[in-house]
């Protein structure tokens, strides 16, 4: 291979043919010989007649540099000349691509991959064989190996299913898979090492460096402007979440900002981090209302894809609102013995405390309301609460002598009469607390031996007394007991809020179980300890959450927040499974950011390391077929010169003729768009690059060929359109790749767009960017945000899984494309626009390429990484999207069909 400058040539002997292009210059100039010359006198009286036509003696200068310039470019053209080579490795063995796969390669994914794959063009152009070591373990939890040597081709699938993992690479054992890998294949070999600039805990990012400039030529190719940062979790304060932001130091001062989600993906809040030069971690507060900061599930950084940008919130972060009602309003705050005067200050760092009448307190969401010896005698109002209970509320409260004088039906266990432990007047001591049941949701809390029980309330022996008891005294009496109402519960200190019958409000311990109590109000179930949380929902490498890894395993509720996230723990939802109300809400989040060390940059590289900056490098691009057409359109052009200087084409004749070389191109261009109301079919919009218009139209006609197959819907070949020129309304379904480049529509082509949505269209939006591993798309979501911007698209949500998209005709889990994974978004349900329709869809899974059908009828894009079953569902996302483009929202109907036949029938 030889390379100059920005253009390279695969086959670089050919060029050896452009010294002789002086030769063909001399042989185009030779002229036939003269002819011989005969005296006939008969003849002489000619001689001054008019010549009509005339060969010239040597062809012209113009003509010969034309012919010559055509052969330059034929020569050009086969020697493969490469615009904007990918860099490779020097050397001459096999190429070995080492890519750090971890958490920190994620943002800038794309780049690193172009980066790796024009590398591998090169040693496929040069002959060479190639390997590909990951250094994160897999999602299976095998250990980095080494995967080849192998032709550069087919290693080039493997590296385009390669994604960044949600955890940290491992340095240690990828060093191991390299020394092994040696042994087996000994001799030189040249290394490309995409590496994320982090030194992950153990250090042993140096001894892989060093391993691999010890075998042979190693270039590095690393980020040099592309910021790195973490974003751990939030600390709770009473009135913000304080926002924390790690990142490898920069010569220059930068800004990232934070988005607060909730969980259909609506953000609700932004947040700024400035960073100074140098600095390495910055702080910001989110201020948000309490019913607004409570929706928020989610924390991520603006427009940096990974799971280190990502955080999950659970109940941990979480203000409940609680109401306090006490036994006697004008002592209630009396300092040391008022009712409220040890809840208020228990209460108050992690909840939002409210004060009034019974009636205000439950006009507004409330968690926990807390009546301090209390009794409920008014019938209106225990009617009042019975239903606030019943509703999933949680009422808290706490005996005294009015309670035990006035017990009430909200009570969870019937009462005796008041117990006296200690004192003048009575033989028994008092007590002390037993531990908490394995049940209870006090269980592990530790109990102080000074903690004791003067006084209390008895309850009356029953058969369910002591399932209904969460904590006893030493003698066995209950200490709290509590009993489940409807979908709340009601909660019950058989002693006083304040110091007056035992010292349990001026502990610790008190707080803790208030915390438990106020958390069982969002439905936890309170299992703390060795309690094993199950993966319900993991990030991948690009922080979106999905169903568990394979390797995934439970982790013991008290070690979540330990827990280094690796193949058998990843980040995400951790709780119990179920779909009832309670078991959705337990959940605890182990995030990425809660348990990695500090952000450390990687030693420098050994000396006579190659470095190669990544990102904002063009993709390489081949030469060889436009010169190849250009020579043939210059060897056009000769002949139809030569044919006119010899007076064979007359003027008319050579335009006739271009316009019948050109008039198929035109044709074909237009021939999809052949009276389409005669026809039902889908389109696509043309975007002006030749093969990706090509991708759409094979993809449509290969789901319309599905979609003849497999249902009565007769679909014609697929039309490619122009919004503004075209008539839309002839189409049930517009598909859209939004590429990078993609211009922002004129006013003319958003008044077709949105007519054409507001009379029932579909248009499906596809950013090709969700898991590509080659990057196909960077640049996409910029510029779906610069199309969309006038257009009249309602707000979105994440689909919902009872969406009639997902059962129009199949009953389908995931939606997925030639990618799978990643997020499809459609209209709210509570914007009823179009009798409930989507006008618009949402994703970036690649779909036309996954439904792609050639000329021999096989698939030219692999489904990536779920093969065949992958393609399988693509195809039947596709069927449902036809449907629910033909028919509407017909299946969501069905529910109401029992009661529409109710209604015939009365």
């Amino acid at each position: 291979m030889l390379s100059l400058g920005p253009v390279a040539f695969a086959a670089p002997w050919l060029l050896l043919a452009l010294p002789a292009l002086p030769v063909l210059w001399w042989l185009l100039r030779v002229t036939p010989p003269a002819p011989r010359r005969i005296a006939f006198p008969a003849l002489r009286l000619l001689r001054h007649l008019p010549v009509a036509e005339e060969t010239p003696a040597r062809t012209p200068w113009w003509l010969l540099l034309l012919r010559i310039l055509a052969a330059a470019l034929l020569i050009l053209g086969l020697a493969q000349p490469v615009l904007g080579p990918g860099a490779g490795a020097g050397g001459e063995g096999p190429l070995l691509l080492v890519i750090d796969d971890g958490w920190a390669a994620a943002p800038d994914w794309p780049a690193r991959m172009a980066a790796a794959g024009g590398a591998l063009d090169r040693a496929g152009r040069e002959g060479r064989r190639a390997a590909l070591l990951a250094t994160a373990p897999g999602e299976t939890a095998e250990p980095p190996r080494v995967l080849g040597p192998m032709p550069a081709e087919d290693l080039r699938t493997r590296l385009a299913a390669l994604r960044p993992k949600p955890w940290a690479p491992d340095h240690a054992a990828a060093l191991a898979a390299l020394q092994a890998w040696r042994a087996a294949n000994p001799g030189g070999i040249a290394s490309l090492l995409v590496g994320d600039g982090v030194e992950h805990g153990a250090e042993a990012a140096g001894p892989l460096q060093r391993a691999l400039a010890e075998a042979g030529p190693l270039t590095l190719a690393r980020a040099e402007t592309q910021p790195l940062r973490l974003l751990p979790p939030p600390v709770a304060e009473a009135d913000r979440l304080r926002l924390k932001l790690q990142q490898l130091p920069l010569p220059v001062a930068t800004e990232a900002a934070v988005l607060a989600r909730t969980g259909d993906g609506r953000a609700l809040a932004r947040a700024a981090i400035a960073m100074p030069a140098g600095a390495t971690e910055g702080e910001a507060a989110l201020e948000l209302p309490l019913e607004i900061r409570n929706q928020v599930v989610r924390l991520e950084l603006e427009n940096e894809a990974g799971a280190g940008g990502v955080v999950l919130l659970d109940e941990r972060f979480r203000r409940r609102p609680v109401g306090l009602l006490p036994g006697v309003e004008d002592s209630a705050d009396a300092p040391l013995i008022g009712d409220l005067f040890y809840l208020d200050r228990a209460l108050g760092p992690f909840t939002e405390l409210r004060r009034g009448p019974l009636d205000r307190l439950l006009a507004r969401p409330l968690a926990v309301l807390a009546l301090a010896d209390r009794p409920v005698a008014d019938r209106a109002e225990r009617d009042q609460l019975t239903r606030w209970v019943e509703a999933g509320g949680t009422l808290l409260r706490f005996a005294g002598p009015r309670v035990a004088e006035h017990a009430d039906s909200l009570l969870p266990v019937p009462l005796r009469a008041e117990r006296q432990l200690g004192g003048s007047l009575s033989w028994e001591q008092p007590q002390h607390l037993a531990p908490f049941p394995e049940t209870s949701p006090f269980a592990g809390l530790p109990i102080p031996a000074e903690v004791t029980v003067e006084r209390q309330v008895l309850a009356e022996p029953s058969p369910r007394l002591s399932e209904r008891t969460w904590a006893r005294l030493t003698d066995g009496t209950p200490l709290v007991t509590a009993e489940a109402r409807g979908a709340g519960r009601i909660v019950l200190f058989h002693v006083t809020a304040n110091a007056e019958w035992s010292n349990l409000p001026l502990s610790g311990l008190f707080v803790q179980m208030l915390r438990r109590i106020v958390a069982l109000s969002a439905g936890i179930a309170g299992a703390e300890g060795e309690a094993p949380l199950a993966p319900l929902e993991t990030l991948d490498g690009f922080g979106r959450l999905g169903p568990a890894a394979p390797a995934a395993a439970a982790v013991p509720a008290a070690q979540i927040e330990a827990t280094l996230p690796s193949p058998r723990h990843p980040p995400g939802w951790y709780g119990t499974p179920g779909q009832d109300a309670a078991s959705l809400a337990y959940r605890r989040a182990l995030n990425l950011g809660g348990s990695l060390p500090a952000l450390r940059a990687a030693p420098p590289p050994p000396p006579g390391t190659a470095l190669l900056a990544i990102g904002g490098v063009p993709a390489e691009r081949d030469l060889g077929p436009w010169l190849l057409a250009a020579a043939l359109l210059l060897l056009a052009a000769d002949l139809l010169i030569g044919l006119r200087l010899r007076g064979l084409l007359r003027p008319g004749l050579a335009a006739l003729l271009l316009l019948a070389l050109a008039q198929p191109a035109v044709a074909q261009g237009r021939a999809e768009m052949a009276d389409p109301a005669l026809a039902t079919r889908l389109a696509y919009v043309a975007t002006g690059d030749a093969p990706l218009d090509e991708t759409q139209r094979m993809g449509l006609l290969g789901l319309s060929d599905f979609i003849n197959r497999r249902s009565a819907a007769a679909l014609a070949d697929p039309a490619a359109v122009v919004p503004g020129s075209d008539d839309l309304s002839l189409f049930p379904l517009l598909y859209w790749v939004v590429t990078a480049e993609a211009p922002q529509p004129d006013g003319q082509t958003v008044a077709a767009l949105n007519a054409f949505m507001r009379n029932g269209g579909i248009i499906l939006f596809d950013t090709r960017d969700e898991g590509s591993g080659e990057g196909f798309a960077p640049g996409a979501r910029a510029a779906l945000r610069r199309v969309t911007r006038d257009l009249a698209i309602p707000p979105l949500a994440p689909i919902g899984e009872d969406h009639v998209l997902k059962r129009s005709f199949y009953l389908l889990p995931e939606l997925p494309g030639r990618f799978a994974g990643g997020q499809v978004w459609v209209a709210r349900d509570q914007d009823r626009a179009n009798d409930s329709v989507s006008p618009v869809i949402l994703g970036g899974h690649d779909w036309a390429s996954a439904w792609a059908i050639d000329a021999r009828g096989q698939n030219p894009f692999a489904a990536i990484p779920g093969g065949t079953r992958q393609r399988t569902l693509a195809y039947r996302f596709g069927m449902n999207l036809v449907m629910y483009a033909l028919t509407g929202n017909y299946k969501g109907d069905q529910v109401h069909v029992p009661a529409i036949l109710e209604r015939l029938g009365n």
